[in-house]
Parts: structure tokens; C-alpha cells; sequence
């Protein structure tokens, strides 16, 4: 998995956002072992306790279990997983419109730029 972090933001917010997006685009998949907390912070280049820190978050909000004998999971529960990538689709779309109002375009212009666009990519 490939870490982007930057100082705008605390680095654990960032942790939580990038292991949800690899849960929902399917690099971790459901049931997945997750690699140590030292593993996934070296990877990440950041400390061992911020990585703890945000996979505990994760695991408040149910996206990760832990099993005391073999490392932590991802949850095996895809209605969860399914309504957070909507979340998240929703999440860039609202972003996404309001980026191209504030150009000036309204929905109905947006709408035809984005079949332009689809067709293109087809």
C-alpha cells in the first residue's frame, strides 16, 4: 500500500483515511490479516504509536477486529464495507460539485460534461 501523509492534517486522521480507502478498494479485502502495528508503521514511516492510535479508531468503529492470539482482521461484515465506499463516493461527488459551481457551472452543464467525459473514457 503506498502512504501519503502530509503535516496539514494529524498523521493518525490520515492512517484511519488511507487503511478505509484500501478496505474499500479492495486491497485489503474482508477477513484480511493485517500486518504487525511495527510492520504498518515502518511501511508508513511513522510511529508505532500513531499507528496503534489510529488502528484502535478503526477498530472502535468496527472496521477491525482483533483476535488476542494472531493479529488484527479486517471485518468480514460488506454491508459495513459497501455503505462506507458509498460514503466516500458520495463524499467526492459533493466535493467534486462544488469545486465546478464555484467555476461557474451549473448542474446542468456539469451533467453534460460528465457523460463527455464517461464516453470518452468507455
Amino acid at each position: 500500500m503506498q502512504w501519503e501523509l502530509n503535516t496539514e492534517r494529524p498523521v493518525y486522521l490520515q492512517l484511519i483515511e488511507q487503511i478505509q480507502a484500501g478496505i474499500i478498494s479492495g486491497f485489503y479485502t474482508p477477513g484480511d490479516k493485517l500486518p504487525s502495528v511495527r510492520d504498518l508503521a515502518a511501511e508508513a514511516k511513522v510511529n508505532p504509536n500513531t499507528m496503534q492510535k489510529a488502528l484502535s479508531e478503526l477498530e472502535r468503529i468496527g472496521l477491525v477486529y482483533t483476535n488476542r492470539t494472531s493479529g488484527r482482521y479486517i471485518t468480514s461484515d460488506e454491508t459495513m464495507i459497501k455503505m462506507l465506499k458509498g460514503q466516500a463516493a458520495k463524499s467526492q461527488i459533493l466535493e467534486f460539485l462544488d469545486k465546478m459551481k464555484q467555476l461557474g457551472f451549473n448542474t446542468d452543464e456539469i451533467l453534460v460534461l460528465i457523460k463527455e467525459a464517461a464516453e470518452m473514457n468507455e
